[in-house]
């Protein structure tokens, strides 16, 4: 095992995430880290392609990551890192990436100076790591990358706390360049244009969303673009289409 706080930033174009936790599916516990994730990753242009909410169990965590990893360059877990029964995440992060798991002799380090004369076997079990990964030190709890996959806690403080560490680690091969037109009608009512603006601009992705109970305007189109020479041809075009609907946009 390594752990090296100076490892080398990791370059990815796509992502995927699979949130792990029964209490999410049962509806016991909102979901609260997505959102973080998929912001974090769009900062540092990285594509979060796809999410999936699994169970609890270690065969489905294994299957779907397997499936993850086959279409993304890196995957996310969220939650299934404590002590209980029903934290499984490393052993179907094991039984996907086909390894066996190890005590980790850092985190039991880090794991006894926290609970000190207080730690038990239950708190060492959180020294299982998968055999091979890394830590990335955060100046506390470290984060666990095993092969393409990083694991995260649960805990939205915790997952929040872990993103920064994110940021330094990972980056896209380039930016991802956004704009926004925000108009006065509804969707349908321009349809044609974004037809237009679409077929002519296939590097742009564009999007378009109802707000259907804005004060200033009825929808918000986005277009996001790795190459910012197209982003705003695509913009400046569609913006001129608009024009007679346009509310405001970012200039």
């Amino acid at each position: 095992m390594n752990s090296d706080e100076k490892l080398p930033v990791t370059v990815a174009r796509t992502a995927a995430a699979l949130i792990i936790g029964s209490e999410l599916l049962s509806g016991k516990v909102r979901e609260e880290n997505l959102h973080a994730l998929s912001g974090t990753l769009r900062a540092i242009g990285v594509e979060l392609k796809r999410v999936i909410i699994c169970p609890d169990e270690s065969a489905i965590i294994a299957g779907d990551l397997q499936d993850l990893l086959a279409g993304h360059d890196v995957v996310f877990t969220s939650g299934g890192l404590g002590p209980t029964h029903d934290d499984v995440t490393v052993m179907g992060v094991c039984q996907a990436l086909g390894v066996k798991a190890e005590t980790s002799a850092s985190m039991l380090f880090i794991i006894e100076k926290i609970y000190g004369k207080n730690t038990t076997d239950n708190h060492r079990l959180m020294a299982t790591i998968p055999s091979g990964a890394r830590l990335i030190d955060t100046g506390g709890w470290p984060l666990i990358v095993a092969d393409r996959v990083w694991l995260l806690p649960g805990i939205p403080e915790l997952f929040k706390s872990k993103l920064a560490e994110v940021r330094r680690h990972l980056r896209g091969p380039n930016p991802i360049h956004s704009k926004v037109l925000k108009i006065s009608v509804e969707e349908a009512y321009v349809k044609q244009h974004l037809d237009q603006v679409v077929h002519r601009h296939s590097e742009v992705e564009i999007g378009s969303y109802p707000k259907w109970l804005h004060p200033e305007y009825k929808t918000a189109i986005t277009l996001d673009s790795r190459s910012l020479s197209s982003l705003l041809l695509a913009y400046q075009e569609l913006k001129g289409l608009v024009f007679e609907h346009l509310v405001n946009d970012e200039e």
